[in-house]
């Protein structure tokens, strides 16, 4: 019954992974990049794109929340890569971002404009989070003493198959 109950849990985790895989192979697939890890107001963005072909060397970019921009020559050969800011005041939600390059070449890619990440540590009333002394290593004490513990209740538990 107990192998059962893992197997189960096994096959949820590796379909959950198995579900993530078309979504990553389509995102792949698009002709417009963009660097998400920076996407809420006051960070800027990095665009880069293959859709202008390996000859063209300039592109034009305008992004609603932030405007016009200019896309150079990236890194890679064929890769044109633009940057911009997101405005301060610009609220979270979708924005949409236009790539064009001669003669008439025009991508589009709609993204996700975030909130500002937390800075600083929560106040949960047991003090700062950066806390690293005593405290902490008392904490792992506790957990490693807890699951030690649990180990040995459950390896001397008596079964019911015993005669």
């Amino acid at each position: 019954m107990r192998y059962t109950h893992m197997g189960a849990g096994i096959g949820l985790a590796l379909g959950a992974l198995g579900l993530q895989i078309p979504a990553a192979a389509a995102a792949d697939g698009s002709d417009v990049r963009i660097d998400l890890r920076n996407s809420y107001p006051g960070s800027t963005v990095t665009v880069s794109t293959r859709a202008c072909g390996p000859d063209e060397d300039y592109g034009k970019g305008w992004s609603e929340a932030a405007g016009e921009f200019h896309l150079f020559p990236g890194d890679e050969d064929g890769v044109l890569t633009g940057r911009f800011q997101i405005p301060e005041g610009t609220r979270p939600g979708s924005d949409t971002v236009t790539l064009k390059c001669p003669p008439r070449t025009k991508v589009t890619e709609t993204y996700q404009v975030t909130g500002r990440p937390p800075s600083g540590s929560v106040a949960a009333g047991f003090g700062p989070a950066e806390d690293t002394g005593m405290g902490l290593a008392l904490g792992g004490g506790l957990l490693v003493t807890a699951a030690a513990g649990g180990l040995v209740w459950k390896l001397r538990r008596p079964t019911d198959n015993r005669a």
